[in-house]
């Protein structure tokens, strides 16, 4: 379920609006896109905290399964870079968990109460053997992770993934199956490299 997508077009809404500079956006003022900015986020976050470390202190803090997990800067939350982490609970309600992408605390949390598609989502994680966590270790070989996505739409589920390169380098996506830590170059990706995805197969 891809409830981080709507993070991003408030995002952007904000940036068109004469939102802060470190806001995700689909476009930045040195004409880059979307990835320059999500670099630039993930620079000044100061990032000694991971993704898989972010699920772990999140799912510390609430008890359930991480569904989802995104650096992000929310102008909601005062404007400071977090990762936030989507859980669902066992009762099958949503909860958001801020954590701090430098010292790996956790910034505050709050519930969100149930939500469509949950019932898909449920049914995804019980067919999983690999966690958002797990999925994210397992695509950091090919960068800084950014962003992991449960898709739980049509018929090759998996985990999304999005690294950005060291260095600076471009945005990458990657995929990641439900049963295997098998890490594939995304379908969707433009930008995707065939070598790079050749090496690996979806066990999905």
């Amino acid at each position: 379920m891809k409830r981080n997508i709507v993070i991003a077009v408030v995002a952007a809404a904000a940036l068109v609006g004469g939102g802060t500079a470190t806001a995700l956006a689909v476009a930045g003022d040195d004409g880059t896109g979307g990835s320059g900015d999500r670099r630039e986020n993930v620079r000044q976050a100061g990032s000694g905290v991971t993704a898989a470390e972010a699920i772990a202190a999140a799912l510390k803090d609430t008890s359930g399964t991480a569904v989802s997990a995104e650096l992000d800067d929310d102008e909601d939350e005062g404007g400071k870079a977090a990762w936030e982490v989507d859980v669902l609970a066992g009762d099958g309600t949503w909860h958001s968990v801020r954590v701090d992408p430098a010292g790996g605390g956790v910034l505050g949390s709050r519930a969100d109460g149930d939500e469509d598609g949950t019932a898909e989502v449920r049914a995804a994680l019980e067919k999983t053997s690999v966690t958002a966590a797990e999925a994210a270790g397992a695509a950091a070989g090919k960068g800084t992770v950014t962003s992991v996505d449960l898709d739980d739409d049509g018929t090759d589920k998996g985990w999304e993934v999005e690294t950005r390169a060291s260095g600076g380098g471009d945005e990458r996506d990657w995929r990641v199956g439900l049963t295997s830590s098998t890490v594939t170059a995304d379908r969707d990706d433009d930008g995707a490299d065939d070598a790079e995805g050749s090496d690996d197969s979806d066990d999905d």
